[in-house]
């Protein structure tokens, strides 16, 4: 997957970035890898905040950065706002002080962002994720994009991270229009589950002059994103998998390459079933088999039929785990 030859030199540019810009705007430090949490619910479909409780316990053993909380694998599109800040507070209380709370505060409409946006402040978030509008989708020019983010990151209480995940918005953030809002004091970083990495390193080069951080989507290209100066992820495998994806990240800050690599392989494969290929119903799937609390989605989701929860546990087993 990797060329030998070009190591050496996407190793010093991704260590140069990390060393001019080892925290973020505002202290907000996102090297590390944090998961985007599940919402855990009962078979009513209300929230299961005692089985939340259980899982944040099981991940506080894992040496997790923090944890995003109402990301596209909180289900955060099935709640009513009140429930989306109610994560965020329970969360907090579950959690030690030192660790990063990242909340998902998107909604469709600016005014409605904001208010949102700081009301997790207030229930306490550290920072919001915030993916873009995409549901009337041929409105969302890049002057409009534009517009949208620099003022939700003038409302804010707590510093911004841009989301761009074009799976599901159908939207992919243009490279200069991510520079541009880099340059806006409250923007601290991008979460990017797009995966280009050739878009990922024209970030990272477009910005190296500023205090941007930029965190890959997905376990899936971690490995080469971390070497072209991503500084860590955001990825739902960590839910599943957390102390492989957090060694994955330390492998590479300790200029391990071929471990990292071989790490990164096993990985792939479990990642692909709980992301693109079967989504938030296997990634709860996998929770459960490896004794987390995964339980039922929130509907229109639907659980997965029994030959697709036996290819989940076909995968895991397979790539060794």
């Amino acid at each position: 997957m990797f060329v030998r030859n070009s190591v050496r030199c996407l190793q010093v540019s991704a260590a140069s970035c990390r060393q001019s810009h080892p925290q973020g705007k505002h202290n907000v430090d996102l090297s590390g890898i944090f998961p985007p949490i599940t919402t855990p619910f009962n078979a009513d479909e209300s929230i299961a905040f005692d089985k939340l409780a259980s899982n944040m316990k099981a991940w506080e053993k894992i040496p997790f950065k923090g944890y995003v909380v109402q990301g596209s694998n909180g289900e955060y599109p099935l709640m009513t706002a009140e429930e989306r800040v109610e994560m965020v507070r329970k969360v907090r209380e579950l959690i030690p002080k030192d660790k990063l709370l990242i909340a998902g505060s998107s909604c469709e409409s600016t005014r409605s962002t904001v208010e949102l946006t700081n009301q997790m402040a207030d229930a306490g978030a550290d920072a919001v994720l915030v993916i873009n509008p995409s549901y009337y989708k041929t409105s969302m020019t890049t002057a409009a994009l534009k517009d949208h983010y620099e003022r939700v990151a003038e409302g804010s209480k707590v510093p911004v991270i841009l989301y761009n995940m074009p799976a599901n918005t159908g939207i992919d953030l243009p490279a200069n229009l991510v520079s541009n809002l880099a340059e806006h004091p409250n923007i601290v970083g991008i979460k990017d589950s797009g995966g280009d990495i050739t878009k990922i390193a024209r970030m990272v080069h477009d910005t190296k002059h500023l205090d941007f951080q930029i965190v890959a989507g997905s376990t899936g290209f971690l490995l080469p994103a971390l070497l072209v100066g991503c500084v860590g992820g955001i990825n739902g495998l960590a839910n599943v998998l957390g102390d492989e994806v957090c060694r994955l990240h330390q492998l590479a800050m300790d200029q391990k390459y071929q471990e990292a690599n071989e790490l990164h392989l096993k990985l792939i494969a479990p990642n692909a079933v709980v992301t693109r290929e079967l989504g938030v119903p296997a990634m709860k799937e996998a929770m459960d088999m490896v004794g987390l609390y995964g339980g039922p989605c929130r509907r229109p989701l639907q659980a997965l039929s029994e030959p697709d929860r036996k290819h989940v546990r076909e995968i895991f087993k397979t790539a060794g785990y």
